[in-house]
Formats: C-alpha cells, structure tokens, sequence
C-alpha cells in the first residue's frame, strides 16, 4: 500500500493564504452546521513541552485525518528548533487506509493565522485599518498575512520581548509593503488599534483592560493549554467572546483561567466562530462592541488545509509514494 510522503518544502510552495482562508472557512461553516465529527485534542505532557493529537472528520470534504502537535517554547533558544512541529495524516474513510503523511507545522501556522483572518472578517469593524501585534514570532507572520487579505491596512505596530525580533519580524514582512511600525511598550500598540492579535504564551495578562477602547476586535490566539493567559479578566466581562469551539475553549482557551477562578462563566461565551459563520448567530452588530476571539485550535483547521495540500500535490505531481505498510 503506497503512501504519499509530502515534505514541508512541497507543502510551502503549493498553496496560497488565500487558497486556505477559504477552505477553514468553509471547514467552521460545516461544524456550525453540526457536519463534523471533532474529538477534543488530547494533550502529553512532557518535562520542556508537550504534545497534542488532534482527530477529525469532514464528511463534505470525503477525508478524515489527524494531527500530532508539539509545543516546545525553549526549543528554539536551546535546540535551534521551532517551537511547534507537526506531522498530518490524512486517512480515506471508505477503507482508513492513510492516504498521505505531511509536514503540519507550515499548515498549523497558517490555518492559525487563516482563522484569525476569517474571524476579523466576520468580528472586526468593516473599516479597520491600524493592526495592532503583540509577539512577532511565526503566527504573527501569518496574521498578519491574512489580515492583510481581508483589510486595508495602514498600519501594523508590533511589540515583542526584544527589539531584535521585531526587527526581524520587519524585515521578513517587508514583501507586503506595510507600514510597519515597533513600538516600545504593549500599551504603545494596543491603545487605539482596530484589530489586536496577541500571539504570546504567557501565562499572566500582558494586555490591560484599560488600554481597550470601544469597537475594538481582539484576536486572543496564544492562549491554547490550561494557565494560559494574555488579557485582563476585566476585558471579556466588557466584550462579545466569540470561540472557535466551546468545550476546548473553556479547557485551554484564553477564558481558561478566568473561568477556573470564576470571573468568567461558560454560559457568557456569545458565540462559536462556525455558528456566525453558518448564519446561526449574528457577528458584529454595532461600530461599540467589543468583540474577542478566543483561538485554540482545532482539527477541522489542519483537515481542511491538509486536504487542499493533498489535492494540489496529486495535481501536479509533489511528494514521494512510499510502501509503508
């Protein structure tokens, strides 16, 4: 039984932001509609990181598929590695037979950053033009990308833990010709922006209530294990919290700690990204909301991008078949 192998190379170079912002789209439409089938991810704990499974099926899709995800923040300081790598197999439903076994850590980066895109598209107020990141490193790259596909974009102000990363952050995103501006404290970037992404994993609020202004969107993606957390409290209880799935938001999502101390309750989260989606619940109403979506992650995201990879691989001929079992 032959296996296609596909390496991160011919997965980087065969699909567009663009091309994968549509198919996670299409992928949170069907689990609004309830037409997917998502066990929550399971989590390994190791002394340094951990490692996440994360199985589904999209029946309009004809796959299923999972993906195993590690998250190791030292790894890049101690190993030269990146924080988070990830392999996908895809698996045809009619027999289970796995039909390919790719490099994911391209794909977990840029279903992230295509749901964020996707998110704002339906949360964010139509004219937002001034973006506002807190962390620069590899999902911030993404983002911003597909921020950038949906916006008008005037201005990206950026802050991260060294002036050496944001440096590099402008520098690698010069080819989107951005104004892009670093800025020297968090405040700095979040007071008066349209659109926030924060994209760190810190496990104490970094992002102050007090510099949240009125029709503001907030993009919360770094929270995605148990004890992360990156915005005051005080913020939700002011917001319209929209998640992408409810039962792994509570568990690992930005409202995990405010939920667990019981600032937060379950029953306020407004909305999951795929009921809007779906037409079920409206997005935003008013130009005065603010409205947050909380990011974790889920394995509709990598089936979709995984199977538009697959696809446009057997197209043009990319990857190896290999006699695996």
């Amino acid at each position: 039984m032959k296996v296609l192998l596909i390496s991160r190379k011919e997965v980087e170079g065969i699909v567009s932001m663009k091309e994968v912002m549509e198919v996670v789209e299409n992928a949170f439409r069907a689990k609004g509609l309830e037409k997917v089938q998502m066990p929550p991810k399971l989590y390994v704990t190791f002394p340094n990181g951990d490692f996440r499974t994360m199985p589904c099926y999209i029946p309009e899709l004809g796959f299923g598929g999972v993906k195993i995800v590690n998250v190791h923040p030292e790894n890049p300081e101690k190993y030269k590695l990146p924080t988070v790598m990830a392999i996908i197999v895809l698996i045809e439903p009619e027999t289970g037979k796995p039909l390919a076994i790719m490099d994911g850590t391209w794909i977990t980066n840029m279903r992230t950053g295509a749901v964020g895109g996707i998110a704002a598209k339906y949360l964010a107020r139509k004219n937002s033009k001034i973006i506002g990141m807190v962390g620069v490193g590899a999902q911030a790259r993404t983002q911003l990308l597909a921020l950038n596909e949906v916006f008008d974009i005037e201005e990206v102000r950026i802050r991260d833990r060294t002036l050496e990363s944001c440096k590099k952050f402008e520098e690698d995103m010069k080819f989107l010709g951005l104004n892009i501006v670093i800025k020297e404290r968090i405040e700095d970037v979040v007071k008066g922006c349209d659109i926030l992404v924060t994209t760190t994993p810190v496990t104490q609020p970094i992002v102050k209530n007090g510099w949240i202004s009125e029709g503001m969107h907030i993009n919360a993606i770094g929270a995605d294990a148990v004890g992360k957390e990156e915005l005051e409290p005080e913020i939700l209880k002011r917001a319209k919290v929209v998640v992408d799935d409810r039962e792994q938001a509570i568990h690992s999502g930005e409202i995990n700690v405010p939920i667990s101390k019981g600032i937060f309750k379950p029953e306020e989260i407004y909305a999951e990204l795929g009921e809007v989606i779906a037409g079920k619940k409206n997005g935003r109403v008013n130009d005065e909301e603010i409205i947050i979506f909380d990011s974790t992650g889920l394995a509709i995201q990598d089936l979709a991008a995984a199977t538009l990879v697959y696809r446009k691989a057997k197209e043009v001929g990319l990857g190896s078949e290999v006699e695996l079992l």
